[in-house]
Parts: structure tokens; C-alpha cells; sequence
């Protein structure tokens, strides 16, 4: 497999064996890698939007997360929410 773009913080040589690896897993490892990152992204998310919104129960965090990810939109049909802060 091959970049086209480099990364600005990896060298070369190291794309090319984190590639091959990638290369080399089978569809199941590749499925839990994503998993795991995308766990990973929304407890960041989460520990971001606590330390923007203090005061917000967890229900609502959660709303936060979604809108993220989904739209504010998306959020208001799907949960009938809207932050309260939104204008």
C-alpha cells in the first residue's frame, strides 16, 4: 500500500511498516482497531465536553457527544434535545 501524502510526524519508513502491518490484519483485527479508536475518541469527546459543561449530568453529555457526531439537527429529530446554551 502506498501514501501519497506523507505524515507530517512520521517518517517514511515508519509508514511504510505501520501500512504493511495494516496490510496484514485480518478483517476482524481491523474492525477491533477501529472500535477501540473510536472508543477512544469519544471518551476524549466526553472528558472535553465535561470540562466545557461542568454542571451537565451525563444525559446530557451524551446529547453533547451526539451532536457532535451526528448534527445538532440530527439530535433535535432523533431525541427532541437542544443544548440549552444553543442559540
Amino acid at each position: 500500500m502506498t501514501r501519497t501524502t506523507p505524515s507530517a510526524d512520521t517518517t517514511r519508513d515508519a509508514d511504510a511498516i505501520r501500512f504493511e502491518r495494516y496490510a496484514r490484519m485480518s478483517p476482524a483485527e481491523k474492525a477491533r482497531r477501529v472500535v477501540d479508536l473510536t472508543r477512544t475518541a469519544c471518551t476524549l469527546a466526553l472528558a472535553g465536553l465535561r470540562s466545557r459543561h461542568p454542571e451537565a449530568h451525563e444525559a446530557e453529555l451524551l446529547l453533547r457527544l451526539a451532536e457532535l457526531r451526528l448534527g445538532a439537527e440530527t439530535v433535535r429529530r432523533a431525541y427532541g434535545w437542544r443544548a440549552p446554551d444553543a442559540s
